[in-house]
């Protein structure tokens, strides 16, 4: 996927999905999961409502077992996400609580991530609103 191979990045996240189903491997599943968003989240134009499903479902399962960190990158990719959108509301929400998730484990990588993208929604919509009341 680094190397913008999408479609072999796709197959190979697919056939890891697909093996994580058949030996009941739910930890994998999510990981894959989340892997699929990334890559439909790289296409150009964005898969934006494929990345949503994928990341929505690789956090139900990082919920329903534990696992803080791969929740924490979901919703750091859903930001993202919705900043690509234009849902700054959205956006904002699902950094906020990677932030906080991140910060609890103090995950300082994904925590300066978060923080950057979280301070650019909030300077863009400043400058949208100081254009709106100029006008």
């Amino acid at each position: 996927m680094l190397s913008g191979r999408l479609a072999d990045a796709s197959d190979l996240a697919e056939r890891a999905l697909q093996l994580s189903r058949t030996h009941k491997e739910r930890g994998h599943e999510a990981w894959a999961l989340k892997l699929l968003g990334d890559v439909a989240l790289g296409h150009n134009p964005p898969k934006t409502q494929q990345a949503e499903s994928y990341y929505r479902h690789a956090s139900a399962v990082s919920l329903e077992l534990g696992m803080r960190p791969l929740q924490a990158h979901c919703h750091l990719s859903l930001g993202e996400l919705y900043t690509q959108m234009d849902q700054s509301g959205k956006a904002q929400k699902e950094l906020s609580t990677a932030i906080d998730l991140y910060r609890s484990m103090e995950m300082t990588a994904g925590l300066r991530e978060a923080e950057i993208a979280l301070a650019k929604i909030a300077q863009t919509v400043r400058s949208t609103s100081q254009t709106v009341v100029t006008h």
